[in-house]
C-alpha cells in the first residue's frame, strides 16, 4: 500500500501551513489566488473520511487550480467532514458541518441544502458524520467524466477527471488502509496519490495545489481548541500530492524523511586535530591521516567536541540542550580562536595544508 515503510505508530501534534499570496493591500479584502476571479471553481478529486477507532475526520483534495484547501474542504471535530467542489459552494461546509452537530442524518442535510440552492447542478459535494453515515452529490457539470462512490467511513469523488478509474484507486487504497497503524492524515494522502498516479484531473498543465485536514476529538491530540491535528495546504507545486507527502513526513519526522547516516569525511579529520593539539582528543597520541575511523566522527569525536564546547561554556546535551557533538560555524571559530591562544594554530594550518588541497 505504502511507498516506503514507516514506523506503525507516529503521534502527530497539531501543524498547520499556510502560503502568503503577495499583492497589493487592499482595505477589508482577503487576497486571492488570480486565477480565481469571480468565481470560485475547483474541478478536482477528493476524499472525505472517518476513523472510528480515534474518532478523527478528515479529507483530502488536489486539483489543478491554486489554493485548492481554501475551499473544498471542511471539518469539525467530534461532528464530520465536507469536501464541496466543482462549482464550489463554500457555504455548505459549515452549513452541513451545522446540520450534522444538530442531529440531523447526512442524507436528509444534503437534500435540504441542494434544495434550497438555484445552481445545485453544477455542485459537488460529499459529506460524512464521525458515525460513517454519508451522503454525496454529483450535478450534470461539464463534459467530462464526473462521480461519486461511497465505502465503510469514507466518501470520494471527483470530476473533470480522467475517468472512474481515479476515484475507484483512491476508495481501494483506502480501504486497504482500514484498520492498520497509521494516522488518518496519512491514510488519506496515500489514497489520494493512488488517483493522483493515475491521472486524476484530466487538464493539461501544472498540477497544481493539494491539501489534507483533519480534525481529533480526543483530548491532548491537538493544541487547537477545533481539534485540527493536520492542515497541510500546499496552494502551488508542480507536484503538489509529493509535497504533500513530504511535508506530513517530515513534520512528524517519519523515518525515511531525511537521510541518516555517520557523518565521514576529510574535514573530521581536520576536526580531529584540532582537538588532539588542544588536548580534547587522544591527548599525547598522534591522530593517524590514514585508517578505517581517520574520516569517522566517532563517539569518541562526539565526546572530545563536547569536553571542548563545555570549555567554551557553549551549549552541551547537559548544559543548554544542543545535540551532542555539534560543530557549526560558532564551534569552529572558537578551535581556531583556541587554538590561536595556545600558540598552535600555525602548527595545526601546517599539518592540515596536505588534505585540505584540491587535486581534481
Amino acid at each position: 500500500m505504502l511507498a516506503h515503510a514507516r514506523p506503525p505508530i507516529v503521534r502527530l501534534l497539531s501543524f498547520a501551513f499556510t502560503v502568503a499570496l503577495l499583492g497589493a493591500p487592499r482595505a477589508a479584502q482577503a487576497q486571492e489566488p488570480y486565477a480565481w476571479r469571480d468565481s470560485l471553481v475547483f474541478h478536482t478529486f477528493s476524499i472525505a473520511a472517518v476513523d472510528p477507532r480515534t474518532g478523527e475526520v478528515g479529507v483530502a483534495v488536489t486539483t489543478r487550480v491554486p489554493c485548492v484547501g481554501n475551499g473544498v474542504p471542511w471539518v469539525r471535530k467530534g461532528v464530520g467532514a465536507v469536501a464541496t467542489q466543482a462549482s464550489t459552494r463554500t457555504e455548505y461546509g459549515i452549513e452541513l458541518l451545522d446540520a450534522l452537530a444538530r442531529g440531523e442524518a447526512p442524507d436528509a442535510a444534503l437534500k435540504r441544502a441542494l434544495a434550497a440552492d438555484s445552481g445545485f447542478q453544477s455542485r459537488q459535494v460529499a459529506v460524512i458524520s464521525v458515525d460513517g453515515r454519508s451522503a454525496q452529490h454529483t450535478g450534470t457539470g461539464p463534459n467530462a467524466w464526473a462521480g461519486h462512490r461511497a465505502g465503510k467511513n469514507y466518501v470520494t469523488q471527483g470530476n473533470i477527471l480522467v475517468g472512474p478509474e481515479v476515484i475507484e484507486a483512491v476508495a481501494k487504497s483506502f480501504e486497504a488502509s482500514e484498520g492498520t497503524p497509521y494516522h488518518l492524515a496519512d491514510r488519506l494522502i496515500t489514497a489520494l496519490n493512488a488517483g493522483f498516479v493515475l491521472g486524476g484531473d484530466k487538464r493539461h498543465g501544472l498540477r497544481t495545489s493539494a491539501a489534507v485536514v483533519v480534525a481529533d476529538s480526543r483530548p491532548g491530540m491537538s493544541r487547537r481548541s477545533d481539534g485540527q491535528t493536520a492542515n497541510i495546504n500546499v496552494c502551488e507545486h508542480a507536484d503538489p500530492v509529493g509535497e504533500l507527502r513530504r511535508i506530513y513526513d517530515a513534520v512528524s519526522q517519519t523515518l525515511g524523511y531525511r537521510t541518516l547516516e555517520q557523518f565521514s569525511g576529510g574535514d573530521v579529520y581536520q576536526l580531529k586535530v584540532m582537538l588532539n593539539a588542544l588536548g580534547f582528543y587522544k591527548r599525547g597520541e598522534p591522530v593517524p591521516a590514514r585508517g578505517p575511523d581517520a574520516n569517522v566522527y566517532t563517539a569518541e569525536t562526539v565526546a572530545a567536541v563536547d569536553a571542548f564546547r563545555t570549555s567554551e561554556k557553549m551549549g552541551t546535551p547537559a548544559v543548554g540542550g544542543s545535540p551532542a557533538g555539534l560543530v557549526d560555524d560558532e564551534t569552529v571559530t572558537r578551535l581556531w580562536a583556541a587554538l590561536e591562544r595556545a600558540g598552535k594554530a600555525t602548527a595545526v594550518r601546517q599539518q592540515l595544508l596536505d588534505v585540505t588541497m584540491v587535486r581534481r
